[in-house]
């Protein structure tokens, strides 16, 4: 079933919140299972043997992080065949390439936790996320027009990530999850302000 994503943002938002308020080891996380599908295989790279702490907020960022990185994805898929500015092309491939392995890596960790990986389209709501109808507009668009698009979309998407990254660094307890939320708040930062320059030139 397709949830709207603006009209529940704030459920999950509210649910985030929550669980970093409650804290917590991973051992109070039984409830949780629900959240998603089979856990997804670990992850080959070093990083996604996590150390063996981890609290309510690790779990959580990793099963809200990993489905806003698969849209990210998708929505820099789409540049090659639709993009109009190489900064554009560039800028989504770069993007493909870092988010791609930090999926694997929380997925890796999830299945190192014990705890579920989220199914694909299960509707997860958080911040920056893009409504379907968002998605098909973007789909829909070619040339300068989906450059444009693309900026304002992904200005909000990155703005999202931040957001949720900032969250696990105050509250998360697992060095590495915590360690790859300053990682993508740096790199998502840097490419919001590269985006909105070439927002400024379309």
């Amino acid at each position: 079933m397709r949830i709207n994503r603006k009209t529940s943002m704030a459920v999950a938002a509210g649910a985030l919140a929550l669980v970093t308020a409650c804290g917590g080891n991973g051992d109070s996380m039984a409830g949780h299972e629900g959240m998603g599908g089979t856990s997804a295989p670990a992850a080959t790279t070093a990083s996604a043997q996590p150390s063996a702490a981890f609290n309510d907020a690790d779990v959580m960022f990793a099963q809200m992080m990993i489905p806003h990185h698969e849209q990210a994805v998708e929505m820099a898929e789409l540049a090659p065949s639709r993009a109009a500015d190489p900064e554009i092309k560039e800028l989504a491939a770069k993007i493909k390439a870092a988010q791609d392995p930090e999926i694997q890596t929380m997925k890796g960790w999830l299945a190192a936790w014990g705890k579920a990986a989220p199914e694909g389209g299960m509707g997860h709501d958080m911040p920056g996320v893009m409504s379907e109808e968002d998605m098909t507009k973007l789909k829909a668009a070619k040339g300068a027009a989906f450059d444009k698009l693309f900026a304002q979309q992904m200005i909000a998407h990155h703005n999202g990530a931040i957001e949720m990254a900032r969250t696990e660094q105050s509250s998360g307890s697992n060095p590495e999850a915590k360690e790859l939320a300053k990682t993508i708040e740096t790199a998502q930062q840097a490419e919001v302000e590269q985006l909105r320059k070439i927002l400024d030139r379309l």
